[in-house]
């Protein structure tokens, strides 16, 4: 793909707008194998989700995890997969759609909420496109990864700079990097959790599940490990919770090398063990439901609990469109894009003739349009 030429894509007399690209993981588009097997091969072939040397990590992709894991993670995606897609994908559009009902009445100016992943499809590319082609001169990307990791927020900014890379304007922009302490979130985590509670009774242990990492990427300086702590810690705060009525652990592991400890899934088995009946999990680094919190943290890790004596399993679902998890990225969008023209105020007739003022200039010195 060659450089966007400025007369084939670009017309002077265009009205700007704001654009907003929110992003997460991304997904499979079926529940099959093959599907899979694509997908994953875009996923773990990021250097900043596998750091291992490519020529090693490139055989052990292709002779072990490739011809085994897309089966077994297809099989356990048809679990939870709807006709509107995976989980992932469907709340992802909700998100997409509501935010931008919310941005309309609190943005004076055109704006426009465009929805990427990071792998798989709609990619972050077309999503950036589409805001290219509504002539967004200021674009906020807001990946929905409250806790910053090298492997997700900065994986993402790699892919909006690839594409970039290929335009001629580029917009203002800017990235938020993470929002794990963000008031407005940790009230909206927090009070998912005091309604769940009102209609099951509390439990005797609260368990806040984030995805793993690497143990050595908090060695290296990545802040995710820190992040999560303080994220669960404000939660509880809110909640009023003695420190010996929650605790943090981190899920999804992948291969051999020691991860982030304690582990999801060896801890319920242990409190179960312990005698505790009841455990609710709540899994506050997934803006949105997903294969990992519906099929691993709601069932897998429910069986764990039981078999090894526990009870009382509830798995507390993702902000994903509630309307107070949408007020609080409103507000992230409002304070990020602070200062920009057409945030505060607006005025429709003098940008439209400014930008027939733009053209006539432009095509008396010569250009197209």
């Amino acid at each position: 793909m060659g450089m966007h030429k400025g007369p084939s894509d670009y017309s002077h007399d265009s009205t700007p707008i704001t654009g907003v690209l929110i992003t997460n993981l991304g997904t499979p588009d079926e529940a099959t194998p093959a599907a899979v097997r694509r997908y994953l091969k875009e996923f773990l072939w990021d250097p900043r989700v596998v750091e291992i040397p490519r020529p090693v990590w490139w055989l052990i992709l292709h002779a072990f995890v490739l011809t085994t894991r897309p089966r077994k993670s297809a099989h356990a995606y048809a679990q939870v997969w709807s006709d509107d897609g995976s989980p992932l994908m469907a709340y992802s559009k909700l998100q997409r759609d509501a935010l931008q009902k919310s941005l309309e009445t609190r943005i004076k100016g055109p704006v426009k909420v465009a929805l990427g992943m990071r792998y798989g499809n709609p990619s972050i590319a077309s999503a950036l496109e589409e805001l290219h082609a509504a002539n967004a001169r200021q674009i906020l990307v807001l990946p929905l990864y409250p806790q910053h990791s090298a492997a997700t927020t900065a994986s993402t900014l790699d892919a909006v700079a690839m594409t970039l890379q290929q335009w001629r304007r580029v917009p203002d922009l800017r990235f938020v990097a993470q929002y794990h302490d963000q008031p407005g979130y940790i009230s909206a985590v927090a009070n998912s959790i005091r309604h769940f509670w009102d209609k099951h009774e509390k439990p005797e242990r609260l368990l806040f599940s984030f995805h793993g990492m690497p143990r050595r990427t908090l060695m290296a300086g990545d802040p995710y490990h820190c992040q999560c702590q303080k994220t669960a810690r404000r939660i509880a705060e809110q909640l009023g919770l003695n420190d010996d009525e929650w605790i943090v652990a981190f899920q999804s592991l992948f291969g051999r090398e020691e991860w982030l400890r304690p582990y999801a899934n060896e801890t319920l088995e242990q409190l179960g063990k312990q005698g505790l009946k009841s455990v609710h999990v709540v899994c506050p680094g997934f803006s949105a439901d997903c294969l990992e919190t519906l099929e691993e943290m709601a069932l897998q890790n429910k069986e764990v609990f039981q078999q090894a004596g526990g009870s009382d399993y509830h798995y507390i679902p993702a902000l994903n469109d509630a309307p107070e998890h949408i007020s609080a990225l409103t507000d992230m969008v409002l304070q990020n894009v602070a200062g920009w023209p057409g945030i505060d105020a607006w005025d429709a007739d003098a940008a439209r003739l400014e930008a027939e003022q733009c053209r006539h200039r432009a095509t008396a010195l010569g250009a197209e349009r």
